[in-house]
């Protein structure tokens, strides 16, 4: 009895030395957090820093990448691209049109995020201000290179910032270009805490072990992208299945793979063209959905056998966010050349177009990169690419606040997170603005790093990540 009481306070004790958990919600598992709505309940990160205080460390980052980082121990994993040669300059947008320039609550209209992360098609706007670009004529992008890059998975050492491994998954020249402010490596990988797995999208699909194994990869065939803007949809993992989204110009696709072979479980058409939001896992009375935000239908698929449960009238073009779901609804938005937010309740078969499952509807004020974070009961949205802030009951749709400009931050693509009772919001520029989470608007801090924020802010203990163009920064209490 002794032996096994010793054994016992030994379990209790190694991991709170450690200060790192093994459950999901003391990690970040996927692009948008423990239950893949944003928010972090456990954690509580500082509301103030700048590059003088309250950076525990500061890492360089190796490539280019806008794959917002996951957590698990002591480990932060993220994917990138590594050119092997000079990257030539993007080409520069023309100047801002400033007689367009109109209030934060005018009308218009991506981790982007994996998503982290997703291209900025055409026609761009910020909240009602016209921008660098060519609308209507298919916007910006980048020509395919002509030399190889390296798609490789990065693991940092979550106590110093350290590079643990860097490993390539697949080295090769793109078919296609991007648009100026995305990358080849927009994706985010996702983890069970065992198993971590990859997409690299035309580049194929990887699992491996934490530290760095890798045990198995499938290609996904070539994705034709709108624009050649790039691809930016991250793997969401459901039960025993990997789910990837794959819509495109030339064959739209949703697919599942067994976790641990690889093995190929189902695959379904999609009439759908090209978007950058990524499938999001929801339990419904007991068995689990994969809802898709797309331009011609919101879909929800059956994750063990891909059929589909659920459908109804879609949203915007070109659609970058990725759903949140609670309190029995799945919440879907986009912001391209409109705005919609969609509340649907999930207890339902069929065509819901048009039909009481359609809880409320906005259609204002919506994001064009950035996903909606659900706190809560409160859903925060920011409008378009703007640093403009909308706040809704999300049971009943009340609106709380709408069209609040935050002062001092710039053009958004980074999705907000939550943790600690606030809301941080990362700006192009290398701005965060700190929210209180409240019925009225009430900006705590704006901070300022050397750095530019595509990817979106994440959360462990009490520590906040933030991964810019440039460097990976963990942002803790001194």
């Amino acid at each position: 009895m002794r032996f096994q009481r010793i054994w016992c306070l030994v379990a209790i004790v190694v991991p709170a030395l450690t200060g790192y958990g093994a459950a999901p919600e003391d990690n970040w598992p996927s692009w948008r957090g423990p239950n893949n709505n944003g928010v972090a309940a456990k954690s509580n990160p500082p509301s103030t820093w700048s590059e003088t205080q309250n950076i525990k460390w500061k890492t360089a980052l190796p490539g280019h990448g806008t794959s917002t980082p996951i957590i698990w121990g002591d480990k932060i994993f993220f994917q990138t691209a590594v050119p092997t040669q000079e990257e030539p300059a993007p080409p520069a947008a023309p100047p801002q049109d400033k007689s367009q320039v109109s209030g934060p609550q005018s009308g218009g209209t991506n981790p982007y995020g994996p998503q982290a992360s997703a291209p900025q098609p055409e026609g761009q706007r910020d909240g009602g201000r016209r921008e660098g670009g060519r609308s209507g004529r298919g916007g910006m992008r980048t020509p395919p290179p002509t030399f190889p890059y390296k798609f490789n998975v990065v693991c940092i050492d979550r106590k110093s910032g350290k590079l643990l491994w860097e490993k390539t998954a697949r080295e090769e020249v793109p078919h296609e270009g991007r648009h100026p402010t995305g990358s080849y490596a927009s994706s985010s990988p996702v983890t069970d805490g065992k198993l971590m797995w990859v997409s690299f999208g035309s580049r194929g699909l990887y699992c491996y072990d934490l530290d760095g194994t890798q045990k198995w990869n499938r290609d996904l065939g070539k994705m034709q992208m709108k624009n050649s803007f790039g691809e930016g949809s991250s793997p969401a993992l459901a039960g025993d299945a990997i789910v990837v989204l794959m819509d495109h110009e030339a064959g739209s696709k949703i697919m599942a793979f067994n976790k641990d072979t690889g093995e190929p479980l189902w695959e379904k058409a999609r009439e759908e063209a090209t978007a950058w939001s990524s499938p999001h896992p929801v339990e419904v009375n007991g068995a689990l959905q994969i809802v898709t935000a797309a331009t011609n239908r919101i879909r929800s698929y059956n994750a063990k056998t891909g059929d589909i449960v659920w459908e109804c009238a879609g949203l915007t073009a070109n659609t970058i966010p990725t759903p949140v779901s609670g309190f029995g609804r799945v919440f879907c938005t986009s912001g391209f050349r409109g705005y919609s937010l969609k509340a649907i309740d999930l207890a339902h078969t069929g065509d819901l177009t048009g039909t009481p499952a359609i809880a409320w509807e906005v259609a204002q004020g919506t994001p064009y990169v950035a996903s909606p974070l659900l706190y809560d009961d409160r859903i925060y949205l920011t409008a378009d690419r703007g640093a403009v802030l909308s706040c809704y009951d999300a049971k009943s749709g009340k609106q709380l606040y709408s069209g609040q400009e935050i002062e001092g931050l710039a053009q958004i693509y980074a999705s907000p997170a939550g943790a600690g009772d606030k809301i941080y919001i990362a700006d192009r520029e290398g701005k965060v603005a700190v929210v209180k989470k409240s019925d009225s608007f009430e900006l705590l801090a704006t901070n300022a790093l050397d750095d530019g924020f595509d990817a979106s802010p994440v959360f462990a203990g009490k520590e906040l990540y933030l991964k810019g163009r440039k460097n990976l920064y963990c942002i803790a209490e001194n």
